[in-house]
């Protein structure tokens, strides 16, 4: 058995269900994505007017979600300097769900980068593939030692930072994952396209069921605009994966619900005239230094 296995077992105790479910999640990544995008599909074609869908989806969601990251904030957990062990997150500030929800990144600075199973799992996969990244000993060294067949390859903090960067400009948005199968625990940050992404999939499917279902935590960020120097020239529309940016006849028109505070629009206003801001109104961002001070220091 390898030491990555080991320690899975050991992490979960004496529920090896979980950790039975740990181990085939990671080592059958896309296998596992593609029988998940089956499921969104026949529940979408079949059974979203059935009154415990929402019930039923609702409870995988407390289970399996993510947390959407501004690019700061997925840069402050790539050049972490010490463990984090932060939560359990129990009054849902950062990540609303009851069980997967505590903020823990052992030994940071090990860092490992792998194929996507969303994309290998897409019928139109978005190129490069390789755009997972696992931050951190609860995840890292199961990709290393067992995920050869997805490309994995230990990385760089700074070669981490290189990729999101490369996939912010195509589009991409960045999530921090969390599972109860996995432990509960951050460490997974998956660089997502809007097309390929099964969670994202899952997300408008279940909202077809009920408007408050989400499988994606907002940020916590909302967008601030300088009116003067906005050109309306478009960028800010074209960049957003969530219809929240329409540039009119009437101006430039944010729809600060739809947006999920990814920051791909500012990213694509070459003149500035965008910004985050933490939104006190929405959730808090899963800010380092905001999380330490929300959920206690480690």
């Amino acid at each position: 058995m390898k030491p990555s296995t080991k320690a899975i077992f050991k992490r979960h105790g004496l529920r090896l269900d979980r950790a039975l479910h740990n181990w085939v999640y990671f080592v059958f990544y896309t296998p596992y994505v593609k029988a998940a995008y089956k499921a969104i599909n026949l529940v979408e074609r079949h059974f979203t007017g059935l009154p415990f869908v929402g019930a039923f989806a609702g409870a995988v969601f407390e289970r399996y979600h993510s947390k959407v990251l501004s690019f700061e904030d997925a840069k402050k957990i790539l050049f972490l300097n010490k463990d984090l062990v932060l939560g359990h997150d129990s009054a849902k500030r950062i990540i609303p769900y009851k069980y997967a929800n505590k903020l823990v990144i052992k030994n940071p600075s090990l860092i490992a980068v792998m194929d996507c199973p969303c994309k290998k799992a897409s019928k139109a996969p978005c190129e490069p593939v390789g755009s997972c990244i696992a931050v951190g000993e609860n995840f890292a060294p199961l990709w290393l030692e067992h995920c050869a067949h997805n490309n994995v390859r230990q990385i760089t903090s700074d070669e981490a930072l290189a990729i999101i960067k490369a996939m912010r400009a195509s589009g991409h948005i960045q999530q921090a994952f969390l599972k109860v199968g996995t432990g509960g625990v951050t460490g997974v940050i998956c660089n997502c396209c809007p097309k390929c992404c099964a969670s994202l999939a899952a997300t408008r499917v279940a909202k077809k069921i009920d408007p408050a279902l989400s499988m994606n935590a907002h940020s916590g960020y909302s967008i601030k605009a300088a009116p003067d120097l906005c050109q309306q020239c478009g960028n800010c529309q074209e960049a957003c994966p969530f219809d929240a940016m329409r540039i009119t006849k009437d101006g430039r028109f944010y729809n600060k619900e739809q947006c999920m505070g990814c920051g791909l629009c500012v990213d694509a206003c070459t003149q500035k005239a965008l910004s985050l801001y933490a939104d006190p109104t929405k959730l808090m961002p899963l800010d380092i230094d905001m999380a330490k001070t929300a959920l206690g220091k480690n």
